[in-house]
Protein backbone atom coordinates (compact mmCIF):
# COMPACT_ATOMS: atom_id res chain seq x y z
CA UNK A 1 0.00 0.00 0.00
CA UNK A 2 1.54 3.26 -1.12
CA UNK A 3 0.72 6.51 0.69
CA UNK A 4 1.69 10.12 -0.02
CA UNK A 5 2.26 12.18 3.14
CA UNK A 6 2.20 15.99 2.74
CA UNK A 7 3.39 17.51 6.02
CA UNK A 8 5.65 20.53 6.62
CA UNK A 9 6.64 19.67 10.22
CA UNK A 10 9.69 17.61 9.31
CA UNK A 11 9.98 15.80 12.64
CA UNK A 12 6.34 14.76 12.62
CA UNK A 13 6.55 13.86 8.94
CA UNK A 14 9.47 11.53 9.52
CA UNK A 15 7.71 9.96 12.52
CA UNK A 16 4.61 9.30 10.41
CA UNK A 17 6.74 7.88 7.60
CA UNK A 18 8.63 5.56 9.93
CA UNK A 19 5.47 4.46 11.73
CA UNK A 20 3.55 3.73 8.54
CA UNK A 21 6.58 1.93 7.15
CA UNK A 22 6.58 -0.33 10.19
CA UNK A 23 2.91 -1.11 9.44
CA UNK A 24 3.71 -2.22 5.91
CA UNK A 25 2.98 1.00 4.00
CA UNK A 26 5.29 2.43 1.34
CA UNK A 27 5.46 6.18 2.03
CA UNK A 28 6.43 9.11 -0.21
CA UNK A 29 7.02 12.28 1.81
CA UNK A 30 6.87 15.93 0.69
CA UNK A 31 6.77 19.13 2.74
CA UNK A 32 4.91 21.76 0.68
CA UNK A 33 1.51 22.07 -0.90
CA UNK A 34 3.06 22.63 -4.33
CA UNK A 35 5.13 19.45 -4.08
CA UNK A 36 2.13 17.56 -2.75
CA UNK A 37 -0.06 18.59 -5.67
CA UNK A 38 2.68 17.72 -8.13
CA UNK A 39 3.28 14.30 -6.59
CA UNK A 40 -0.44 13.46 -6.47
CA UNK A 41 -1.10 14.50 -10.07
CA UNK A 42 2.14 13.64 -11.87
CA UNK A 43 2.67 10.23 -10.32
CA UNK A 44 0.71 7.74 -12.47
CA UNK A 45 -2.91 7.76 -11.31
CA UNK A 46 -3.64 4.86 -9.01
CA UNK A 47 -0.07 4.67 -7.72
CA UNK A 48 -1.17 6.11 -4.37
CA UNK A 49 -3.75 4.28 -2.32
CA UNK A 50 -4.28 7.31 -0.04
CA UNK A 51 -2.97 10.80 0.72
CA UNK A 52 -2.32 12.17 4.21
CA UNK A 53 -2.56 15.95 3.88
CA UNK A 54 -1.84 18.76 6.33
CA UNK A 55 -3.82 22.01 5.96
CA UNK A 56 -1.26 24.65 6.93
CA UNK A 57 1.35 24.13 4.23
CA UNK A 58 3.79 26.46 2.48
CA UNK A 59 3.01 27.30 -1.13
CA UNK A 60 -0.53 25.92 -1.29
CA UNK A 61 -2.80 25.11 1.64
CA UNK A 62 -4.11 21.60 2.06
CA UNK A 63 -7.58 22.96 1.26
CA UNK A 64 -6.35 24.23 -2.10
CA UNK A 65 -4.43 21.04 -2.84
CA UNK A 66 -7.57 18.99 -2.18
CA UNK A 67 -9.75 21.31 -4.27
CA UNK A 68 -7.37 21.14 -7.23
CA UNK A 69 -7.09 17.36 -7.01
CA UNK A 70 -10.85 16.94 -7.20
CA UNK A 71 -11.13 19.55 -9.97
CA UNK A 72 -8.64 17.45 -11.96
CA UNK A 73 -10.70 14.32 -11.25
CA UNK A 74 -8.06 12.75 -9.03
CA UNK A 75 -10.15 10.74 -6.56
CA UNK A 76 -7.40 9.19 -4.42
CA UNK A 77 -8.77 9.10 -0.84
CA UNK A 78 -7.54 12.12 1.18
CA UNK A 79 -7.15 12.08 4.96
CA UNK A 80 -6.70 15.58 6.41
CA UNK A 81 -4.25 15.67 9.33
CA UNK A 82 -4.17 19.07 11.05
CA UNK A 83 -4.13 21.09 14.24
CA UNK A 84 -7.19 23.06 13.03
CA UNK A 85 -10.04 21.53 15.01
CA UNK A 86 -12.95 23.90 14.41
CA UNK A 87 -16.18 22.46 13.05
CA UNK A 88 -16.09 24.90 10.13
CA UNK A 89 -12.52 23.83 9.32
CA UNK A 90 -13.72 20.24 9.11
CA UNK A 91 -16.79 21.20 7.08
CA UNK A 92 -14.61 23.12 4.60
CA UNK A 93 -12.32 20.12 4.19
CA UNK A 94 -15.21 17.75 3.45
CA UNK A 95 -16.85 20.27 1.11
CA UNK A 96 -13.62 20.44 -0.89
CA UNK A 97 -13.47 16.69 -1.30
CA UNK A 98 -11.60 15.27 1.70
CA UNK A 99 -12.60 11.77 2.79
CA UNK A 100 -11.55 11.83 6.46
CA UNK A 101 -10.17 14.25 9.06
CA UNK A 102 -7.93 13.73 12.11
CA UNK A 103 -6.93 16.48 14.55
CA UNK A 104 -3.41 16.79 15.99
CA UNK A 105 -2.32 15.52 18.46
CA UNK A 106 -3.61 12.17 17.28
CA UNK A 107 -3.42 8.49 18.05
CA UNK A 108 -1.14 6.71 15.59
CA UNK A 109 -3.23 3.56 16.01
CA UNK A 110 -6.31 5.52 14.90
CA UNK A 111 -4.42 7.05 11.96
CA UNK A 112 -3.45 3.61 10.68
CA UNK A 113 -6.98 2.27 11.17
CA UNK A 114 -8.51 5.23 9.33
CA UNK A 115 -6.03 4.85 6.46
CA UNK A 116 -6.77 1.15 6.12
CA UNK A 117 -10.51 1.88 6.09
CA UNK A 118 -10.10 4.49 3.34
CA UNK A 119 -7.98 2.15 1.26
CA UNK A 120 -10.49 -0.67 1.64
CA UNK A 121 -13.22 1.62 0.30
CA UNK A 122 -11.02 2.64 -2.60
CA UNK A 123 -11.49 5.64 -4.88
CA UNK A 124 -14.79 5.36 -6.77
CA UNK A 125 -15.38 7.66 -9.70
CA UNK A 126 -17.31 10.76 -8.66
CA UNK A 127 -18.87 13.19 -11.14
CA UNK A 128 -17.28 16.61 -10.95
CA UNK A 129 -20.41 18.41 -12.12
CA UNK A 130 -24.09 17.59 -11.61
CA UNK A 131 -26.39 18.74 -14.39
CA UNK A 132 -29.94 18.83 -15.68
CA UNK A 133 -30.05 20.33 -19.15
CA UNK A 134 -28.13 23.60 -19.01
CA UNK A 135 -28.46 23.79 -15.21
CA UNK A 136 -25.13 22.77 -13.68
CA UNK A 137 -23.78 22.50 -10.14
CA UNK A 138 -20.11 21.98 -9.35
CA UNK A 139 -19.77 20.49 -5.82
CA UNK A 140 -16.01 21.08 -5.73
CA UNK A 141 -15.95 24.72 -6.83
CA UNK A 142 -19.32 25.47 -5.20
CA UNK A 143 -20.68 27.02 -8.41
CA UNK A 144 -24.15 27.00 -9.94
CA UNK A 145 -24.69 27.99 -13.57
CA UNK A 146 -27.61 28.16 -15.98
CA UNK A 147 -26.20 28.21 -19.48
CA UNK A 148 -23.43 30.83 -19.50
CA UNK A 149 -24.77 32.61 -16.40
CA UNK A 150 -23.30 32.02 -12.96
CA UNK A 151 -25.98 32.11 -10.26
CA UNK A 152 -25.31 33.21 -6.70
CA UNK A 153 -26.95 30.96 -4.10
CA UNK A 154 -26.70 30.64 -0.33
CA UNK A 155 -25.16 27.58 1.33
CA UNK A 156 -28.61 26.16 2.12
CA UNK A 157 -29.90 26.80 -1.40
CA UNK A 158 -26.79 25.08 -2.76
CA UNK A 159 -27.36 22.05 -0.52
CA UNK A 160 -31.01 21.81 -1.56
CA UNK A 161 -30.21 22.06 -5.26
CA UNK A 162 -27.42 19.50 -4.93
CA UNK A 163 -29.80 17.04 -3.25
CA UNK A 164 -32.37 17.51 -6.02
CA UNK A 165 -29.72 17.14 -8.75
CA UNK A 166 -28.45 13.92 -7.23
CA UNK A 167 -31.97 12.46 -7.64
CA UNK A 168 -33.18 13.79 -11.02
CA UNK A 169 -36.70 12.71 -11.88
CA UNK A 170 -37.36 11.29 -8.41
CA UNK A 171 -40.18 12.63 -6.27
CA UNK A 172 -38.57 13.70 -3.00
CA UNK A 173 -40.80 14.14 0.02
CA UNK A 174 -40.52 17.14 2.29
CA UNK A 175 -39.37 14.79 5.06
CA UNK A 176 -36.55 13.38 2.91
CA UNK A 177 -35.43 16.88 2.02
CA UNK A 178 -35.46 18.01 5.64
CA UNK A 179 -33.44 14.98 6.74
CA UNK A 180 -30.81 15.36 4.01
CA UNK A 181 -30.54 19.14 3.60
CA UNK A 182 -31.32 20.32 7.14
CA UNK A 183 -30.98 17.66 9.84
CA UNK A 184 -32.45 14.28 10.68
CA UNK A 185 -33.66 15.78 13.97
CA UNK A 186 -34.93 19.08 12.55
CA UNK A 187 -37.83 20.30 14.69
CA UNK A 188 -38.57 23.66 13.09
CA UNK A 189 -41.35 24.57 10.68
CA UNK A 190 -41.37 21.97 7.85
CA UNK A 191 -42.70 24.68 5.52
CA UNK A 192 -39.11 25.90 5.38
CA UNK A 193 -38.67 23.49 2.46
CA UNK A 194 -41.34 25.30 0.44
CA UNK A 195 -39.71 28.63 1.28
CA UNK A 196 -36.31 27.53 0.01
CA UNK A 197 -37.75 25.87 -3.08
CA UNK A 198 -39.29 29.28 -3.80
CA UNK A 199 -35.92 30.99 -3.33
CA UNK A 200 -34.31 28.59 -5.79
CA UNK A 201 -37.04 28.97 -8.38
CA UNK A 202 -36.55 32.74 -8.34
CA UNK A 203 -32.89 32.22 -9.16
CA UNK A 204 -32.64 29.20 -11.46
CA UNK A 205 -36.07 29.13 -13.13
CA UNK A 206 -38.07 32.36 -13.28
CA UNK A 207 -35.40 34.55 -14.98
CA UNK A 208 -35.04 31.91 -17.71
CA UNK A 209 -38.69 31.01 -18.26
CA UNK A 210 -38.04 27.50 -16.93
CA UNK A 211 -39.63 25.21 -14.36
CA UNK A 212 -36.92 22.76 -13.32
CA UNK A 213 -38.34 22.18 -9.84
CA UNK A 214 -41.84 20.74 -10.04
CA UNK A 215 -44.29 20.42 -7.16
CA UNK A 216 -45.92 16.99 -6.96
CA UNK A 217 -49.05 17.70 -4.98
CA UNK A 218 -49.27 15.69 -1.77
CA UNK A 219 -45.93 13.97 -2.44
CA UNK A 220 -43.08 16.46 -2.61
CA UNK A 221 -40.80 17.93 -5.28
CA UNK A 222 -39.22 16.62 -8.45
CA UNK A 223 -36.32 18.03 -10.47
CA UNK A 224 -36.83 17.78 -14.23
CA UNK A 225 -33.83 15.81 -15.62
CA UNK A 226 -33.88 18.11 -18.67
CA UNK A 227 -33.61 21.24 -16.55
CA UNK A 228 -37.15 22.49 -17.08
Amino acid sequence: MRVLVVEDETGLAETIKDGLGAEGFTVDLVHTGVDGLWAATETPYGAYDAIVLDIMLPGLSGYEVCRRLRAQEVWTPVLILTAKDGEYDQADAFDLGADDYIVKPFSFVVLVARLRALIRRGAPERPVVLSAGDLRLDPVQRRVTRGADEISVTAREFALLEFLLRHPGDVLSRTAILENVWDAHFDGDPNIVEVYVGYLRKKIDHPYGRSAIRTVRGAGYRLDPDGG
